[in-house]
């Protein structure tokens, strides 16, 4: 393995970890750090799905207790059993439309511009979300994760769908849409971390699978470079943002979506910059 391919990989694992739990979109930031480094290519797009596995674990061991609980729980815990079952009501509606337009959407969406565009997009969304509860504040109705029934997890599983639009952000979906559901802040946060196991541990999994034969036993030492990086930054990331959300909403970053989204549509359409698809 080169020194450039190694690099690439590295830098490619750091934007995903960074970016996975903060609602500013992992795949968008991989599709253009992939423009930018000229890493493109079939291959390239199975790497940024499989590194997600290193991100799915940061949140595995930050969790880690509550995580044994559950499975220990399984068969003699009600509230271990009510958990469980949110988070696979939660994962079937994106595991479903994903399923089933999955190709549609690569081949039309996959790209800088449309990326772009939705970074503006959904940073106009959460802006409007953080000014409607500073105007009307209302209490949440779930505090925390404990507390939300099947529908509440069914409906933010929904809100998770709208992600599969590169650029939109899972785990900005969840958040802000759980806000828009009653849940509190910190209880959104949280149900997102857990909801992106099953996520990401079965877009890895099926990517892997579906594209095995693009793959070699060469690819593990690169592949391998990402994901260890991703593990450690999203760590970092989760960890911060956790304390972040104590004392901030997600206006800041609400507005780096809209800034960045522009400054690639203007780069774009000027050609300052050749993003490449």
């Amino acid at each position: 393995m080169d020194f450039a391919l190694a690099l690439k990989a590295l830098i490619m694992g750091i934007v995903e970890g960074l970016t996975e739990f903060l609602p500013i979109s992992s795949t968008g930031h991989l599709i253009l750090a992939g423009s930018l480094l000229n890493f493109t290519g079939e291959k390239v797009k199975v790497f940024e799905i499989a590194i997600q596995a290193g991100a799915m674990l940061s949140v595995c061991w930050e969790y880690r207790v509550r995580i044994a609980n559950v499975l220990t729980g399984l068969f003699s815990d009600a509230k271990a059993q009510r958990f469980a079952l949110n988070l696979i009501v939660a994962f079937l509606p994106a595991a479903a439309l994903g399923l089933l337009f999955n190709k549609k959407i690569k081949a039309v969406l996959f790209s800088p511009v449309p990326v772009a565009l939705a970074f503006v997009v959904g940073g106009l969304i959460i802006l409007w979300v953080e000014r409607r509860h500073r105007i009307k504040p209302v209490e949440s109705r779930v505090q925390s994760v404990d507390d939300m029934t099947v529908l509440d997890a069914f409906k933010v599983g929904c809100a998770q769908a709208f992600a599969l639009i590169p650029g939109t952000s899972r785990s900005g979906a969840t958040i802000i849409g759980g806000m828009l559901l009653g849940l509190s802040r910190k209880a959104a946060t949280e149900f997102s971390f857990f909801l992106a196991i099953p996520t990401l541990f079965a877009a890895t999994i099926y990517s892997v699978y579906k594209e095995r034969a693009l793959l070699s036993a060469a690819d593990l030492p690169w592949f391998g470079i990402g994901t260890i990086s991703a593990f450690i930054s999203a760590f970092l990331c989760v960890r911060w943002l956790l304390r972040y959300i104590s004392s901030h909403d997600f206006s800041a970053f609400a507005w780096y979506r809209i800034v960045f989204g522009f400054v690639i549509i203007a780069t774009a359409y000027s050609g300052m910059v050749a993003w490449v698809d």
